[in-house]
């Protein structure tokens, strides 16, 4: 980020900041850019073709911009990286998903994860040194320098204990658990953001998350796999009218990359400092 726009984030940061009423026995609203009253984070895991074939024209289409976190070993990597270079020159982020997507092999509903990549079998300094290399390869793709991360299946421990702790010096904002609406953004853990993961879901299941946020001033953040096609999917046309919904709401829900939002959110915390 330049000098410039980061002082202009910054102006727009004291601007919210400074406008937000308080009344004598309620917290205030939490400052969301713009006056916003919620925050939505559209966000893809897996590298997976729907969402360069699908999603991204999608979003491009309705102005809005995605977190895309890709496995680095993902065939789509390989095969398309010009596709992935090209979604962030227009403003969409590539996340990181890890090198190879390592989770725990432990459960019935786990029998796909392959020996190479059981999260069990490997030490936490070791999948760190993953998760910290694949940075390096999104800052080769596209010159990124801030990160985040979605922790692959949620699994937070190695065979010998938590690994997701220790990356807090290198990202911006991690996301980790399950629960669709952040319930308070002042406690908000930037480092353990909760997400809901849509399977089938309708249109108009999404959109009454993305209005439970809104009720509550906070931000939802969902984790989407396949669009139409490939695993875990949702419906396109239940993505399309997610997407044509916070179109026409712009003026209430900030809907941004999650790399940007949690830099608003740092920003907050550090004025809030004493």
């Amino acid at each position: 980020m330049t000098m410039s726009r980061r002082a202009m984030r910054l102006g727009l940061l004291a601007a919210a900041l400074s406008t937000v009423a308080v009344a004598d026995d309620a917290p205030s609203p939490y400052p969301w850019p713009n006056g916003a009253r919620a925050a939505v984070s559209l966000a893809y895991d897996d590298a997976l073709p729907t969402h360069l074939d699908t999603a991204i024209p999608a979003l491009d289409r309705h102005g809005l911009r995605g977190s895309f976190y890709l496995v680095l070993s993902a065939d789509t990597v390989r095969t398309r990286l010009a596709d992935w270079r090209a979604a962030a020159r227009t403003g969409h982020e590539l996340g990181n998903h890890s090198l190879f997507h390592a989770c725990s092999a432990r459960g019935a509903d786990r029998s796909w994860v392959a020996p190479a990549q059981d999260l069990d079998a490997m030490t936490a300094a070791r999948v760190q040194a993953e998760v910290t290399l694949a940075n390096t390869m999104l800052h080769a793709i596209d010159g990124s320098t801030e990160f985040t991360l979605t922790v692959p299946c949620g699994d937070r421990n190695a065979g010998d204990g938590d690994y997701v702790a220790g990356l807090a010096p290198h990202m911006l904002g991690i996301k980790l658990g399950a629960g669709a609406v952040v319930p308070d953004m002042r406690t908000l853990d930037r480092y353990a953001v909760p997400v809901a993961v849509p399977v089938g879901s309708t249109g108009a299941d999404l959109i009454a998350l993305v209005e439970a946020a809104g009720r509550q001033g906070t931000m939802v953040n969902f984790t989407f796999h396949g669009i139409g096609g490939d695993h875990l999917a949702v419906p396109g046309e239940a993505h399309e009218a997610l997407l044509a919904y916070l179109a026409a709401h712009r003026d209430i829900y900030w809907t941004a990359t999650f790399r940007e939002q949690m830099r608003w959110v740092r920003d907050v915390e550090r004025a809030a400092a004493p």
